[in-house]
């Protein structure tokens, strides 16, 4: 398979025709798909990411046994204070997530972030390093960046040339929405959905491509934003659109930290008028504290195991930032002297945040930086993380010209009702990889 990429490549940077025309009209082709990150395209590689299905099949495997894992984090939480304390919920938070969504899985769609680590042509090495069980994005970024990508000529040829697959995300996403309203119990044959988030977010362009999706297959769909929302005891609204589900896309602490409990959306919510997916019960195990409970030997009694080996496996070391003693590569040590010590081995984030925010590598901090960083640690909740080594890839980039660049590589698996289904592929110069810090992002092709 290597040797295939590597063909493909060098027909890549020989095509004479790539060129600063085409690199205008690949930027234009992504506006007008809205591949964008506010107004930024998200794309400025020339072929997708390609995994072999042994590959994508190891990682998958992993990934739902996972989200079953924080499956049972959540329903443990909910019955013992001493792991809902861990958790770090504010008390709304954790009065949100005692309320029954009305359906059985913990979310409807999640996504599990990975680093790659290389260990050979037919096995791949990954570490998850954070559950976005709330508001994954990224979802209808696949079938959009395959219009661009694939009308290119080498990937043309390479694509008939190879027997492959390609996810369907987006297709998952509403096939686990109207599963979702169907356990809720909702009656409506072409149920109404609503995608709410804060009026002008950089994901903004997302919500438009998943819009024009959901309405194709039937399903009126309307974006709004959380101030839209109004509801008589009856029904939830946005506007004048009567809403049957409720794609919730704003964050659930933002969402907190502005509005209280006579808020339609909570009122809906608790009187079971709006079937809203994810629910606010995710939040317990989108908290980066989960981790810390996978990896300490102290919870292990919560999981069978096969659920042990992979986090064993694919888990990196992770404790919640406190003055308290531990164990770190089987030797007893105080935690806060460990950090400290050993900033080059660490990665310190804060159990709630998004985009990069609030992120410190230990590695390109000095002495007093990290100092800094560990004392702001200790005020507020956060994670310590051991670090792993991240897998880099090359592949053709253009700016003014084709190049092949090395860069990070993660692997973000989509999760719909626990199952995988394709993944988020960002790729950066820097170790901290997310869009939102300036990263990129490629398809996923899987080869057979």
């Amino acid at each position: 398979m290597d040797q295939r990429i590597s063909k493909l490549d060098s027909a890549i940077l020989s095509d004479r025709s790539l060129g600063p025309p085409v690199f205008d009209q690949l930027r234009q082709a992504q506006k007008k798909l809205r591949l964008l990150h506010g107004d930024r395209p998200t794309c400025p590689f020339l072929r997708p990411y390609i995994l072999s299905r042994q590959q994508y099949e190891q990682i998958k495997y992993a990934a739902e046994v996972m989200a079953h894992a924080f499956e049972k984090i959540a329903h443990e939480a909910l019955r013992n204070p001493k792991l809902m304390a861990m958790l770090c919920l504010t008390p709304l938070e954790e009065e949100m997530a005692r309320i029954d969504p009305g359906y059985s899985r913990l979310c409807v769609n999640s996504r599990l972030d990975a680093y790659l680590t290389s260990q050979g042509q037919t096995s791949q090495g990954f570490q998850f390093l954070e559950y976005n069980a709330e508001t994954p994005a990224g979802v209808g970024d696949q079938m959009q960046l395959e219009k661009i990508l694939f009308t290119l000529p080498a990937v043309k040829e390479f694509l008939s040339n190879n027997a492959h697959w390609l996810p369907q995300p987006h297709r998952a996403l509403l096939n686990s929405l109207l599963d979702a309203y169907r356990e809720w119990d909702g009656a409506e044959e072409k149920p109404q959905i609503a995608i709410v988030d804060w009026r002008g977010v950089p994901t903004e362009s997302e919500f438009e491509v998943l819009q024009d999706f959901f309405v194709s297959c039937g399903y009126p769909t309307v974006i709004a934003d959380p101030h839209d929302l109004s509801y008589d005891g009856d029904r939830l609204s946005a506007k004048d659109f009567r809403v049957d589900i409720l794609y919730k896309r704003v964050v659930i602490h933002e969402f907190l930290n502005r509005f209280n409990h006579e808020h339609p959306l909570i009122r809906a919510y608790k009187d079971k008028r709006v079937c809203m997916a994810n629910s606010f019960r995710p939040k317990l195990v989108h908290k980066k504290a989960g981790f810390a409970i996978l990896s300490d030997p102290e919870y292990h009694y919560l999981f069978e195991p096969h659920e042990l080996e992979v986090i064993r496996a694919h888990i990196p070391w992770t404790r919640l930032v406190k003055t308290s003693k531990t164990s770190f590569q089987g030797v007893e040590c105080d935690l806060l002297s460990l950090i400290s010590e050993h900033r080059d081995q660490f990665v310190l984030k804060p159990n709630d945040d998004y985009g990069g925010h609030g992120v410190f590598l230990g590695w390109e901090c000095d002495a007093g930086a990290w100092e800094l960083a560990l004392k702001q640690a200790t005020v507020r909740p956060y994670v310590v993380q051991e670090r792993v080594a991240v897998q880099k890839t090359t592949i053709p980039a253009y700016s003014d010209r084709v190049s092949l660049d090395e860069l990070y590589v993660d692997f973000n698996p989509f999760l719909f009702l626990n199952e995988v289904e394709g993944a988020l592929i960002r790729l950066s110069a820097s170790a901290l990889l997310n869009v939102s810090s300036g990263g990129g992002q490629t398809a996923l092709l899987v080869l057979e």
